[in-house]
Parts: C-alpha cells; sequence; structure tokens
C-alpha cells in the first residue's frame, strides 16, 4: 500500500513504508504509481546484469521448456525448443569460449539422448504417437545424435561422474560414519548428497543438501536458509561453530572420496585381456580383430575404438612382442581416426589431425628404425609374419595410400577453414609437416617401393611445390653480380631450388610414368612453375609439344581446373614478358565465359546455383583450390583487359569505316559500351573504369594520359605492385603504350597528313629514332599504312589512296545494299518452293509447268521434256 494513501498508526506507516521500498512494483502498476516513486526506490529496483547471465538464463529457460515437454512427450515443442536452444548457444559462444561449456548443458544433451532413446526402442510408445510427433521424433533423435559428436568428452565426463556420484551415495556413509562428525548433528554426507547436483562446476549448487531423513519436519528446507536455525546459532554461538566445523569436515571428506573416485575411474586402463592371460602375437591379433570387426557398424563408438587400439599398442609394446605386430595397430589407428567422420564432406578436427600426424610419424620412425620390415597390399593376411623370428616381418598395409588419404584431409581442412581468420594462418602452418612426411615417404619408397609408388608419391611433393615462388633463388639471380664466389657457395649449399626439384620429379614421371593422369598433371604442374617464375620460352613450348589442349576436355574436372590455372599463369607471364598478343589469346578462353572464378575453382556463382542440387553443389565444393593457392582474378582481369587495349584500339583505328571489321574481344568492347552508355562521367575509381579511361585516350593518340591512367599509385596497388619485379613490368607497360599510340595515331590522322617527320614523332611519343623507323616500315610492309619512306629527309610521304569519307560511306551502302538483295532472293525461292536442292525437283514439275519461263529450273526442266 502506498504511504500517500497510508492511514493509521506509526508502526503500521513504517511497516508498509518499509514494505513498499524493499517490494519490486508489479509490472501492471499504473503511470500515475510509478510517479510516485523516489529515486531511491528506483535504484534499488535497478539491477546490472553480466553478458553472461544473460545469455545463460536464456538458455536455462528453454531447457526448462525442453525438459516440461519431454514431460508430456511434446516431440514437436522438443524439436522447436532443441533448435532455439542451438541457436542460442550459438550467440553464446564467445562467453562459453572463456568461461567454459555450462554444465547444466551438457546435462541437457546427455538427458535428451537417453529420453529420445527410450522412446525409440518403446515400439508400443512410438505406435500410439500422432504424425507430427513420430516425425519430429525420428527428426531430433538425428540432430542430436549428430549435435552430441562436438560434446561426445563432455558427455562421457558426465556420465562417468553422475556414476562415481551414486557410487559415494551406496558406499561412503557406511564406511565414513564413525570418522564424520557431521552425522551426529543430522547431517550425515547421504543427506549432503542427497540431491542431484543440476550444474556439478557450481560449488553452491554442489553444496544444496536437505535433511537428514530422520527429521521430516525439515526436509524440504536447505542447511543455510533456515531462518530457526539462525536463531539458534545467534542465541548459542558455540553450538553452531560446533556444527559448522563438522559440516564442513563432512564436506571435505566427500569431496576427497569423490576425486580419488573420479581419478581412478579416468585414469584407468581398460582392461583388454583377462587376469592370468598370457601376452603373445597370437592373443593380441585376436583382439585386434575383435576391436576391428566394430568397425563401420551401428552404433559404435569410433573414439572408444581408437583408445582400445592404443591401449593395444601399449600393451605390445610392454610385452616386446616385436615391431612388426607395431606396425599393423598403427595402421588400424591411422585408418580409425580416418573413419572418425563417416561423411565424406566433413574434415577432421584439430585434436583428431595432431593425432593423424603424430601416428603417421611414428609409423614412419618404426621403418627407418627397422628395415626387415616388409609392407605391401599384396601381402595376404595369412602369409603375414607379425611375430618375432628369423624370418622378415611382413604386414598387410600401404603407407602411400595413409599419406595420401592424410594429404587430402588436409585440403578439405584448408577448404572448410574461414580464410581471412588466424585459424587458417594456424593450419597452414601444418603444411611444412605435411610435406616433411611426404619427403620421408618418398626417401623410404626410393628404396623399397616399386616404380608406380615413386610417381604417386613423386606427384604428391610436386602437388605442394608448383604453385609456390622461389624468393630465395630469385633473390639469387638478382644478387650474383655482387657476391663472391664463397657466398654463392654457401648460399647454394642452404638448399636445393624448387626448379630443380621440379625438374628431377618431372622428368622421372615422364620416363617411367604408365598411366596418363599423373603424367598429365605432373607436365601442368611444370609449365605453370615455369611461367610463375618468367621461364616464357620453356613453359610455351612445354605446352606445344605436350598436345594437351587437343584432348583435355576429356579429363577429368580437378585436371581441367589444373589446366585451366596453368593456362591463365602462362598468359600472365606472357603479358610480363612483353609477349601482349600470345597473353591475349592465353586468357582469352578463360575471360571471355564470364566464369573465370568458377574455372579456375576458386569459388561457386550464385547465379548458376538453380542448375545444380544439393549433391552436385557438395561435389563442385570438394573440388574447390585452397585460399592459398588462388590466383587473384582483378589482377587476372586487369591484364586481360589491358593486352585487348594494346591490340583492339589500333585495330579500331585501322578498320574505322570497316562494315565487316571483327571483334578481337567481346569482353572489352561490353567494357567501352558500359562507359559510353554511363551519363556522368567522373575521374575513374574501378580498375575497369581505369582502363576504359585509358582507351579513351590511347584512341586519340594520347599516349601521355592513357600512361596516367594505366599506372598510377591506385593501380599500382591494386595490381602492378602484385608481381615479383613490378618496375620492370611498368616500364615495359609504359614501352607498349607509345608504341601503340603511335600505330594508333598515324591510323587515326594518316588522312590530315602528306607527309610527316619521323623526328617529330620521335617527340611526340618519347621514342628513340630507330624505333619510330622500325614501327613504321612494318606498318608500311604490311601493307598497313599507305606511304613511303623518304630516307635523305627522315620524313614519311602519305600517297592518299585510302578512300574519303564519303566514298568510305558510299562502299558501305553499295556493300549493304548487295547483302540486302542476296536477301531478297533468298526469301523469292522459299516462297516459291525451290529449296536449293535439298528436295527433289520431280515433286514440283507440274507446278513448274505450268508457270513462266522465269523461275529458276523452269528453263531446265522445259529442255529436259524436249530432249
Amino acid at each position: 500500500m502506498s504511504r500517500f494513501f497510508a492511514t493509521g498508526s506509526d508502526s503500521e506507516s513504517e511497516e508498509s513504508s518499509s514494505a513498499d521500498e524493499i517490494t519490486p512494483k508489479a509490472p501492471g502498476t499504473t503511470f500515475k504509481q510509478s510517479l510516485l516513486l523516489s529515486d531511491d526506490e528506483e535504484d534499488t529496483k535497478r539491477v546490472v546484469r553480466s553478458a553472461k547471465d544473460k545469455r545463460f538464463e536464456e538458455l536455462t529457460n528453454l531447457i526448462k521448456t525442453i525438459r516440461n515437454a519431454m514431460k508430456i512427450r511434446d516431440m514437436s515443442k522438443c524439436l522447436e525448443e532443441f533448435e532455439q536452444l542451438c541457436r542460442a548457444f550459438l550467440k553464446s559462444k564467445n562467453i562459453v569460449d572463456k568461461e567454459g561449456i555450462p554444465p547444466f548443458y551438457i546435462r541437457l544433451l546427455a538427458d535428451l539422448e537417453d529420453y529420445l532413446n527410450q522412446l525409440w526402442e518403446d515400439k508400443e510408445g512410438k505406435k500410439k504417437m500422432n504424425k507430427n510427433n513420430a516425425k519430429a521424433l525420428s527428426t531430433l533423435r538425428q540432430k542430436i545424435r549428430k549435435y552430441n559428436r562436438d560434446f561426445e568428452a563432455e558427455i562421457v565426463a558426465y556420465k562417468e561422474q553422475a556414476s562415481s556420484l551414486i557410487f559415494i551415495l551406496i558406499f561412503v556413509p557406511q564406511g565414513a560414519s564413525s570418522e564424520s562428525e557431521g552425522e551426529a548433528d543430522g547431517v550425515s554426507a547421504k543427506s549432503f548428497l542427497k540431491k542431484k547436483p543440476e550444474a556439478p562446476s557450481e560449488a553452491s549448487k554442489f553444496l544444496k543438501t536437505s535433511s537428514s531423513s530422520d527429521d521430516e519436519d525439515d526436509d524440504d528446507e536447505d542447511w543455510g536458509s533456515d531462518p530457526e536455525g539462525s536463531d539458534s546459532e545467534s542465541s548459542d554461538d558455540g553450538e553452531g561453530k560446533t556444527s559448522s566445523l563438522a559440516f564442513i569436515k563432512s564436506c571435505f571428506f566427500c569431496l576427497f572420496v569423490f576425486s580419488f573416485l573420479s581419478l581412478t575411474i579416468f585414469q584407468e586402463k581398460p582392461k583388454m585381456f583377462a587376469k592370468g592371460t598370457e601376452i603373445n602375437t597370437a592373443v593380441v591379433v585376436k583382439k585386434l580383430n575383435e576391436i576391428l570387426q566394430a568397425r563401420g557398424k551401428k552404433g559404435t563408438d569410433r573414439a572408444a575404438q581408437i583408445e582400445l587400439l592404443h591401449a593395444l599398442a601399449a600393451i605390445s609394446a610392454e610385452n616386446n612382442l616385436g615391431q612388426g605386430i607395431l606396425v599393423k595397430i598403427k595402421f588400424n589407428i591411422i585408418a580409425s581416426l580416418y573413419d572418425y567422420n563417416p561423411n565424406l564432406a566433413a574434415f577432421m578436427k584439430s585434436d583428431m589431425w595432431k593425432k593423424c600426424l603424430d601416428c603417421i610419424d611414428e609409423l614412419l620412425d618404426i621403418l627407418f628404425e627397422n628395415s626387415n620390415i616388409f609392407i605391401g597390399e599384396n601381402i595376404a593376411e595369412d602369409s603375414e609374419n607379425l611375430g618375432v623370428s628369423d624370418q622378415p616381418f611382413r604386414v598387410r598395409g600401404c603407407v602411400l595410400t595413409l599419406v595420401e588419404r592424410m594429404d587430402e584431409e588436409f585440403t578439405k581442412i584448408m577448404q572448410n577453414t574461414d580464410p581471412h581468420s588466424q585459424e587458417y594462418v594456424d593450419n597452414l602452418k601444418d603444411e611444412g609437416r605435411v610435406c616433411g612426411i611426404i619427403d620421408r615417404l618418398l626417401t623410404y619408397l626410393e628404396n623399397k617401393g616399386s616404380t608406380e609408388e615413386i610417381c604417386r608419391v613423386y606427384l604428391r611433393r610436386i602437388m605442394h611445390t608448383y604453385y609456390k615462388f622461389d624468393y630465395k633463388a630469385h633473390r639469387r639471380s638478382l644478387g650474383l653480380q655482387g657476391e663472391t664466389k664463397s657466398e654463392q657457395d654457401q648460399e647454394e649449399s642452404e638448399g636445393e631450388d624448387s626448379a630443380v626439384i621440379m625438374d628431377r620429379l618431372c622428368k622421372f614421371i615422364y620416363a617411367k610414368d604408365r598411366t596418363d593422369r599423373i603424367r598429365t598433371c605432373a607436365i601442368l604442374c611444370h609449365i605453370y612453375h615455369h611461367a610463375l617464375h618468367s621461364r616464357w620460352y620453356q613453359a610455351r613450348d612445354l605446352m606445344l609439344m605436350s598436345h594437351l589442349q587437343d584432348n583435355i576436355q576429356h579429363a577429368d574436372p580437378p585436371v581441367q581446373i589444373l589446366y585451366n590455372r596453368t593456362m591463365v599463369q602462362l598468359g600472365i607471364c606472357a603479358f610480363r614478358q612483353g609477349m601482349i598478343k600470345d597473353a591475349h589469346n592465353a586468357l582469352l578462353d578463360i575471360q571471355s565465359s564470364g566464369r573465370a572464378k568458377e574455372l579456375l575453382g576458386q569459388g561457386l556463382l550464385m547465379r548458376n546455383m538453380q542448375e545444380r542440387n544439393a549433391e552436385q553443389e557438395k561435389i563442385e565444393k570438394r573440388r574447390q583450390v585452397p585460399f592459398h593457392m588462388h590466383i587473384n582474378l582483378e589482377l587476372l582481369e586487369c591484364v586481360y583487359l589491358v593486352s585487348a587495349m594494346l591490340l583492339e584500339i589500333p585495330y579500331m583505328a585501322a578498320h574505322e569505316f570497316d562494315a565487316r571489321r571483327r571483334m578481337i574481344s567481346k569482353q572489352f568492347h561490353h567494357q567501352l559500351r558500359v562507359g559510353e552508355r554511363q551519363p556522368l562521367l567522373g575521374p575513374p575509381e574501378s580498375m575497369r573504369e581505369h582502363v576504359v579511361a585509358a582507351s579513351k585516350a590511347m584512341k586519340m593518340g594520347d599516349w601521355r594520359t592513357c600512361h596516367s591512367f594505366i599506372i598510377n599509385e591506385k593501380m599500382n596497388s591494386k595490381v602492378w605492385d602484385l608481381f615479383p619485379e613490378a618496375q620492370r613490368v611498368r616500364e615495359m607497360l609504359v614501352r607498349k603504350i607509345q608504341e601503340e599510340s603511335l600505330r594508333t595515331y598515324l591510323f587515326t590522322y594518316s588522312s590530315v597528313y602528306d607527309s610527316i617527320s619521323m623526328e617529330t614523332l620521335s617527340e611526340m611519343f618519347e621514342l628513340e629514332m630507330p624505333t619510330v623507323h622500325s614501327i613504321i616500315s612494318k606498318m608500311i610492309i604490311n601493307e598497313e599504312l599507305m606511304a613511303s619512306l623518304d630516307q635523305p629527309t627522315q620524313t614519311v610521304v602519305m600517297h592518299r589512296t585510302e578512300p574519303t569519307s564519303l566514298q568510305n560511306m558510299a562502299l558501305q551502302l553499295a556493300e549493304k545494299l548487295g547483302s540486302l538483295v542476296e536477301n531478297n532472293e533468298r526469301v523469292f525461292d522459299l516462297k516459291q518452293g525451290v529449296y536449293g536442292g535439298y528436295f527433289n525437283r520431280d515433286q514440283k514439275s507440274s507446278y513448274q509447268q505450268k508457270q513462266s519461263g522465269y523461275q529458276r529450273g523452269g528453263y531446265r526442266n522445259q529442255n529436259q521434256g524436249n530432249y
């Protein structure tokens, strides 16, 4: 009751006022009543809550709703709330990473899975369910099983913890009744642990108990919330201290027993064999086969199977059963790690990936230390020799297959990691270890492997080398002149150049490989590596000699992606070397398709999503190239457009009035049309706008403006600085722009001049006189320019053989009229029924006899009739 309306004695008013200050307002309080609250009262009601409390309260509310739905067997509600719970947990990821997974969340996952399994096994109950609940049960069971794989270790720990608590409840009070003093005060270990903890990690909930079973009146009260107990403690301090000490002692005793049992449960190794069993090779092999029989079966715990195999390897090592059985167990451990994710598209978790690398390293260590171990896929299980004897060990298996699968898993990890995160960088650091394993296997197979296996492992090594630029060799080639001979020898002894490694590995494959696919991949990687290091002529000759462009369409998609990447790199290499026409031809197929991103395996286009189903999309994603191997698409497009500009602008100027002028680059013309359609022309911003603006300047013969648009600070940062020798590329570009601008100027303004001095042209375009003389001579020889050179005066004399603009328009009109006449005759023939010999003329003989001889074939038919 508000103090404004309070009546009665002072004590009553004080009680009501104190109640009003402490009791929070109901949500339905009117606006007028809220105005009567003082500032102090508002401050008492304001509560500042952390993000952790808010998120955990949201999770707790959803968990309560799920448990209520479980009680009434409402599976649809359970499914709906579980999906909301997963989304809420995902929102709380930052807090969970700091604080850890909340125990109440793990408890719900474990309880929900057990509850769904019970319902699933209850056949009669499932029949009584309605259709929606039965469908929701099936969906929810699949989702919870898939979702709980990420929390498998926590759920197992929770269940073991719960079992240890039950053990304490049963056995600890009997042995500890005489030692604990808390039982005399009505607080025993059994009563202390009577309630099942909601969250074992929270001390307040863990210590919350009910009173002893003898005192039935206090069953519903907690030990710390009894007001009468507090009064008695205030009245008798000595007795309260004694009971508190006794209770604390019982708490510490129970916690000690619980920790001891937990350590015993978690550290105790699984008993593989019965007590007194003699451990020998036959027994271990039999146990290994028992473990492997459960592999792949429904309901098999894959993590437990891996642990069993590790324990079996430790037992065989302790009993000195030899390296043969240990190698066989290691093979199966690695295979089990690969099978941990049944889905082919799923990738390995980081802990499993580390275990896999460690196991492969251990396996290779054993193989290098023991040369008397022979491994092969052709060895039958009956002929295996795993025991210690005078004969060498013979084990069925293939190390190369394991390493190839490891390489594929590494690729999947990189494909499924965000390329802009620190996690991608951390995962990429493992590539050094992967290459180290491949190198060790390469050394092993060179001594003991077949030619086919050596080719396969060589290709794996090539695939990790071909796309990397060798900066060490590049610096060495640039700095050879300033170094002494001893420094050169010291630098060369540090390591082998990637070019030497690629040459040695690829040539072995060219000579020894019997499969077309490995040889094709090796050739493409070799060409890519040559092009990446600006060895244009070697790369071009190898591509032409291989004739891969003739039958590459019959190869599988990964090889086609590698071919596209190689052609793109070849085109970029030609551009760096100043071979503009070769660069344009190499890049034409990729860029003209408009699907460069998809053809290079660097992403999927959204517009093609409707053309493929979900399964095809998964297959396409597995073919994608990891981000660190990508080719810069903006650089690629810029190189193509600049090459097209240097070819297309002089050609357009030379054939300005030619009606049948062909188009060199459709994409370049499209960009020009887009630029012309813009209503407001401002300074260029994007790379494409820079190229379009430079093309317009080159068309007018203004090479300086063209140069400023192509080479500037913005274009340098976006494109040109990405090349290894950026300054040399920029100098080459300036030279090409000057030469092509000179050609365009002569084509455009030749009709204006009677003669022009070559010295004037040299000053205009800042080119040397021999260069200008060479360009003009080529144009005259190729009949592109109707002129002649006057050597004594160093001038170009125009011959005026080119038609004027009026004559050009008349020629165009004549060509158009000729094409119109041809089209008219063709339409007339179709109307008269003459189809150019596709049908027999006998079918139309009666029609032609009735007509005059003006139709085609009429005169011929009349003559045939006379004869």
